[in-house]
């Protein structure tokens, strides 16, 4: 049923007291449980005001203002207050928005004319406010970014305090600049460093943030900079400060100075400066404090913003029970607008609906995550992992297989973390080529085929007890799946996608600002190998991330870490392999140790949750049996995923 626009264009020739009341009292269209485009996009409001933010980024003794670009309903001049949707983001003026990398432009008065993506085009006309904030130190607020540190966070939490009138705010000419069309609701989006300052900002736990939607976003930076001590690279926190800097470097000189320092990439040791840009659990945001509601997005297979940045806080929103919602793709850092475009427009509009205007739409008895298990082939089930989901663990045996059953005492396997052919480690395509093959700088063993079809669910992890000649060694865990099948090519150009030329439309467009954009498809490959799970340890961080251990040479330890999540199909005739390494050349910023490592394989596993038809799992393992005839692929080629920021 529809709720009528009391609007005077709406009552025309009704009588001027109708229309005096109708122009004082416009409201928002329902229809079949969403809002419905009932106001004018070219016709609305386009303006920017500077939020105080309470911090002092750049240290010159004046506290940075934000700058906030908004578009509303000219509606909300007559009375209409709407709700807020907010993308805080570093990119506005250097790598751009979206696939199309598009900027933000301006009039000849500073106000904002194109708002990158299509979010403003599809809900402002909707009855909803759309602020593009650039987030402190970039584009046209004051201060300095911090790479995820607080006062990045803190300035979009000002920005809400600003809608729900706990902060200041100025226009152009100095004047105090008040949120009086809003409700102060706000729901946050974004991709990357976007969704990541939502998960920021809701982990202060603000009032008035009703909603976040972190697409690919990160909740921890040391996840994103390393694993258990091995480093994905150096610099990086110095290096994106001064990306997303536009201004002379030595503006910002000092604080990145200190950026360079706090990161540690000497240690690879999670310390107190990580702790600041730590979301669930950190010195100024943490998980505990988050009340707003989820809807995140996330590819299983993203090697930019590696998943555990999704699963941890997941993991942690759950026990405190948030409601939350989630799409897990086979892609990688790619934003589901790129994915499954109709569907999540749609489910993002409802999604909004239902958190910021409270519109009662069902979309909170739905199930809760939507999970792409092949090519564009999507299920549904009730949570994220699956409650259906067992553990079978695996062990591997003298033979080099991968099976049910212990090893006998005293089996052993060895290699060594040994520099590879470009002078770090041993690429992933040398680990996984010929699994049957002895190599010096990897043990790997292989199951029989399976059976049946299974699906992974949730997260591996691996379970070694190793001895070692030197004091530590960098370890990698991978879970390879053999057997021919097509699949989405994520380690490939576009991570899964590919840009079309054709274009579609969501949402209104002025001259300036269009709502259509590049169509994309899926992109696959056919292999005969996959490496569905990655998981990296310094053997000295495995008791802590702060206080590293080294190892005593010659004794035997019990080490233990997880690799990334997966949602992944085990299908049937194909053979699942656990493949243990020194250090990963493809993703690892490391020089390896040159240790000796010895596995004892009786002392070793790997635990994977699996959903299964029957509900004894480990039917889908046969028994194993010493290979004579498989040998598996030989040349292997696996690119290295592109990275991209946004």
């Amino acid at each position: 049923m529809a709720v009528a626009v009391l609007t005077g264009a709406a009552l025309a020739g009704t009588g001027g007291g109708a229309t005096a009341l109708a122009r004082t009292s416009p409201k928002i269209v329902v229809k079949d449980g969403v809002t419905q485009p009932a106001f004018s996009y070219k016709d609305a409001i386009r303006e920017h005001v500077y939020v105080e933010s309470g911090v002092d980024s750049d240290l010159d003794g004046e506290k940075d203002r934000v700058n906030v670009d908004i578009i509303r309903p000219k509606e909300t001049e007559q009375g209409l207050k709407v709700p807020v949707i907010m993308d805080e983001s570093p990119y506005y003026d250097n790598a751009g928005r979206g696939n199309e990398s598009e900027l933000k432009t301006y009039d000849a008065a500073g106000n904002p004319v194109k708002f990158p993506l299509y979010y403003d085009n599809y809900f402002v006309p909707r009855g909803y406010a759309f602020l593009a904030v650039d987030m402190v130190g970039t584009t046209r607020s004051d201060g300095c970014p911090v790479s995820g540190g607080p006062t990045d966070v803190l300035g979009g939490k000002a920005v809400v305090d600003w809608l729900n009138g706990r902060a200041k705010a100025y226009k152009p000419d100095g004047s105090p600049a008040e949120a009086t069309w809003t409700t102060g609701r706000t729901g946050m989006i974004g991709k990357s460093y976007d969704g990541t300052l939502a998960n920021g900002v809701a982990a202060t736990g603000v009032e008035g943030l009703e909603t976040i939607v972190p697409i690919s976003a990160i909740s921890s930076w040391y996840d994103y900079s390393r694993m258990n001590g091995v480093k994905y690279t150096d610099d990086e926190q110095p290096w994106l400060a001064d990306y997303v800097d536009t201004d002379p470097p030595e503006k910002c000189a000092a604080v990145n100075a200190g950026l360079d320092k706090g990161e540690d990439d000497a240690t690879g040791n999670y310390n107190a400066y990580w702790k600041t840009a730590d979301y669930r659990d950190g010195t100024i945001a943490r998980a505990s404090r988050v009340h707003a509601s989820i809807f995140a997005s996330h590819g299983v297979n993203d090697l930019n913003v590696k998943d555990d940045n999704f699963a941890e806080w997941w993991n942690a929103l759950a026990k405190r029970g948030v409601q939350r919602k989630v799409w897990l793709s086979q892609r990688g850092h790619v934003d589901p607008f790129d994915t499954r475009r109709d569907a999540w427009v749609a489910a993002l509009h409802r999604w909004f609906d239902h958190e910021l205007q409270k519109i009662p739409n069902g979309v909170m008895r739905e199930p809760r995550a939507d999970i792409e298990v092949g090519p564009d082939q999507w299920i549904t089930q009730r949570d994220w992992p699956s409650r259906d989901a067992r553990n079978i663990v695996l062990r591997p045996g003298a033979d080099g297989t991968l099976g049910l059953k212990r090893a006998a005492r005293g089996a052993a396997a060895t290699f060594t973390d040994a520099a590879g052919p470009r002078g770090a480690g041993y690429p992933e395509s040398a680990m996984v080529a010929d699994p049957t093959a002895a190599q010096p700088y990897r043990s790997v063993f292989v199951s029989a085929p399976l059976p049946k079809t299974g699906r992974l669910s949730g997260t591996p992890g691996a379970r070694l007890k190793i001895k070692l000649d030197k004091p530590t060694s960098n370890l990698t865990a991978l879970l390879v799946d053999y057997g021919d099948d097509t699949r989405v090519d994520y380690l490939g150009a576009g991570s899964g996608v590919r840009t079309l030329t054709t274009e579609d439309c969501h949402g209104e467009s002025t001259p300036a600002d269009d709502a259509c954009y590049k169509q994309t498809e899926v992109t696959t490959v056919t292999s005969p190998v996959n490496v569905v799970a990655r998981g990296w340890l310094d053997a000295q961080n495995d008791r802590s991330l702060s206080h590293p251990k080294p190892l005593k040479p010659g004794r035997y330890y019990d080490v233990n870490w997880e690799t990334l999540s997966q949602e992944y199909l085990l299908k049937k005739g194909h053979r699942l392999a656990l493949v243990v390494a020194g250090t990963d050349a493809d993703y690892n910023y490391e020089n390896p140790t040159g240790a000796k490592v010895t596995v004892d394989l009786r002392g070793s596993s790997v635990s994977i949750p699996v959903v299964a038809a029957e509900e004894d799992v480990n039917t889908l393992v046969a028994p194993p049996q010493p290979s004579t005839t498989w040998r598996g692929p030989t040349n292997v080629t696996l690119p290295v995923q592109e990275r991209r920021l946004y």
